[in-house]
């Protein structure tokens, strides 16, 4: 399958068809959400928040919406129109800005990113270095095919005293949310006191979502099933 930047600039390909489909995807969805719980693990934050977090790419929302759910206050910003006319019509929380960020832009990012190739991560390291920043590349799962995901961690500025910038350890083994894994063994107590993080949309993030929706009062929300949440009898 082609990779959408090899059919057609972003700004073109996602238009108003593509940019449906892929919000109304639910396995796009569920994906996005996993990534984005994620990078916030590997922001390494000092506790729960809320942060100010920003979303380069961020499409119709759908990273938004999760950071929404835990609290945040975040900024988004996307070089297509259409995905960012979606993410208004869903009324998300965070302020969306059309950008280009191969322009320029004030902030100092930490990414989870599609390389096409070692080149281009040798590429994006490289300049990344030589604009002031330290840090790294981590690698969830290396040796799978498709659960294998690449976030280039980044630091600015320089440690506070007696501390010092360490670099998250990639996630190994079978593709579960464990949560992130470092390399400092006080980073490590830290992490053990924090609560293991809930699998991606599940009833009661359903649930929450059908509420919210209500309040704002968006039309056409579904009505709660008496059967949400329970299993299904298998068919024979």
């Amino acid at each position: 399958m082609s990779r959408p930047e090899h059919i057609a600039p972003p700004e073109l390909f996602y238009g108003d068809i593509e940019a449906k489909k892929y919000t109304s995807n639910s396995r796009i969805a569920s994906i996005q959400a996993e990534m984005t719980l994620r990078a916030v693990e590997l922001l390494n934050l000092e506790d729960e928040g809320p942060y100010y977090l920003l979303d380069i790419g961020c499409g119709s929302g759908l990273s938004g919406e999760i950071l929404d759910e835990d609290g945040h206050l975040w900024v988004g910003m996307d070089i297509a129109p259409s995905m960012l006319e979606i993410a208004v019509d869903k009324d998300v929380e965070g302020d969306l800005f059309l950008q280009d960020i191969g322009q320029g832009m004030g902030f100092r990012p930490v990414f989870q990113f599609y390389p096409e190739n070692d080149t281009q991560v040798e590429m994006i390291m490289s300049t990344a270095m030589k604009c002031g920043f330290t840090g790294g590349l981590v690698v969830d799962y290396p040796n799978s095919k498709k659960a294998r995901k690449l976030y280039l961690c980044l630091f600015a500025g320089q440690a506070a005293p007696g501390d010092k910038q360490i670099l998250p350890k990639g996630l190994e083994g079978d593709e579960k949310p464990t949560g992130v894994e470092y390399t400092d063994t006080r980073i490590q107590n830290q992490a053990r006191g924090r609560k293991s993080r809930k699998p991606v949309k599940d009833t009661n993030w359903i649930l929450k979502k059908k509420e919210l929706a209500r309040k704002r009062g968006r039309e056409g929300v579904p009505s709660d099933s008496r059967y949400t949440g329970r299993k299904r009898k298998p068919k024979f």
